[in-house]
């Protein structure tokens, strides 16, 4: 509006036959007023600097000298820090009620010569976006539970802090396979780590961020394929939370669990409801071989509207799981994680499980089977929903790619026989005893303790 006001006087400057310096002037003029009409400024303060009314009365400035200031601060992240500043402004707004320990564990902002000493120490420059954010919060104290999500399973519990730039500076990698690879947060319980590229090398786009996972097959320890989770340090941020502030991330004992909900995940038979939310955990997965680890957490709820004589206990579960190839396993088995839930009017019961697969996504869908407390003779079947799993984009280590044709068929020839190995000894097991057949051979399904990969500390 401003510029068309003073577009408007320059014409009429032009049609008075006014010489071309004396036109100048004006300009010059009209522009140096209009620089210093303070309303003009306020706009941009709001855009790009998320200055509240609020926040101008308490420092009692004009809105052109809070740009000037905030500019000669963070001017270098103008393209990076609404975005930046509004995810954290929401992501404690949301907390400070549920999970007061995780905010109050946030560190105070870095300093520009703080950032600065580590790129010196690191010998790479670091993601502006990444620098804006620590301007903002430089991390987090090592804490349980983490900012970055948890995950707590029969005996693996994961919980990720983000961390300050100085220890991520300790952790900055050089070896071979993670290089020029900055650790973003870390989890004392598995030492795994999230890792931003900040430089483009072994097959990595520059500023992408991703979970490592060994190659299990190959020789060279180098061979480190990768989980993406992030395209740069803002998309990872920004939507990690979205979704915990959207609720899509469930707080549960003070904790964010990453669990995925699709609202089509739910079915309802008579006044019985089940809904379903996923995990994908990339610290018991793995490419090569492939082996896909998925968590489910189920909620059964009846209406608290239903009768009481409608009350009903648990009694058995069967399902139909189907892999990416098509492949159908059936199981069937008493209660669900050991137990045998009664189920009443209002009530809640919520049980998390787990499952792989040999290929990178697949299905679940089946029913329990119910029994009424006052009609034991009575049986009936819920429905459970079908709900997909798929693990996230995962790239090929470039090692791997990089083999000759010996190797790489030496290797096969190695994968093959351990399949071979493993069929044999299920096989065997299978013989042992017909009454156990069905847990035994799917005891990677359901209901059973997980075992735990050795996870070693990168730093």
């Amino acid at each position: 509006m401003a510029l068309s006001f003073l577009c408007h006087h320059v014409y009429l400057q032009r049609r008075q036959n006014r010489p071309l310096k004396d036109r100048c002037c004006y300009v010059s003029r009209r522009l140096s007023q209009l620089s210093s009409h303070d309303p003009l400024w306020r706009r941009h303060c709001k855009k790009y600097w998320l200055i509240s009314e609020e926040e101008k009365t308490q420092k009692n400035q004009c809105w052109k000298s809070l740009f000037i200031d905030t500019y000669s601060d963070v001017g270098r992240y103008i393209d990076h820090y609404a975005a930046i500043k509004k995810a954290w402004d929401d992501l404690k707004k949301y907390l400070e009620p549920r999970c007061p320990r995780m905010v109050l564990s946030l560190k105070e902002g870095a300093r520009e010569e703080d950032l600065d000493a580590v790129e010196a120490q690191i010998g790479c420059k670091l993601p502006d976006d990444y620098r804006c954010s620590y301007r903002i919060h430089n991390g987090q104290k090592l804490v349980v539970p983490g900012l970055l999500g948890s995950m707590a399973l029969s005996n693996h519990y994961r919980s990720e802090d983000l961390l300050d730039v100085d220890t991520a500076a300790g952790g900055f990698q050089q070896r071979q396979g993670l290089k020029y690879c900055l650790p973003l947060t870390f989890c004392i319980h598995t030492g795994l780590s999230q890792y931003i590229a900040v430089e483009a090398a072994e097959g990595r786009n520059k500023n992408e961020v991703f979970y490592q996972c060994p190659d299990q097959m190959a020789r060279n320890p180098a061979a480190i394929d990768m989980f993406i989770i992030g395209a740069t340090f803002t998309d990872w941020f920004t939507s990690y939370v979205s979704n915990v502030v959207s609720g899509g991330f469930p707080i549960i004992r003070d904790q964010i669990f990453r669990y995925v909900h699709d609202p089509e995940c739910v079915a309802t038979t008579g006044d019985i409801t089940v809904s379903v939310s996923t995990s994908f955990l990339p610290e018991l997965s793995s490419v090569h071989p492939p082996h896909y680890f998925f968590t489910y957490r189920i909620r059964i709820e009846m209406s608290k509207d239903a009768l009481p004589e409608k009350a009903c206990q648990l009694d058995s579960r069967y399902w139909r799981i189907t892999n990416a190839k098509g492949d159908v396993e059936e199981v069937q088995g008493p209660g669900v994680v050991g137990e045998f839930p009664i189920i009443s009017p209002g009530r809640v019961y919520e049980y998390t499980s787990c499952t792989t697969f040999s290929t990178t996504s697949g299905y679940m869908e089946g029913y329990y089977t119910f029994h009424f407390l006052y009609f034991k003779d009575k049986i009936f079947n819920v429905a459970i929903p079908r709900f997909h799993m798929a693990c996230p984009t995962f790239r090929v280590s470039i090692a791997r790619l990089e083999m000759g044709p010996d190797e790489y068929e030496e290797m096969e020839e190695e994968e093959e026989e351990e399949e071979e190995d493993d069929d044999e000894d299920d096989s065997a097991d299978m013989d042992e005893s017909d009454e156990d057949d069905e847990e035994e051979r799917r005891r990677r399904v359901f209901d059973v303790p997980i075992r735990r990969r050795r996870c070693s500390r990168l730093f």
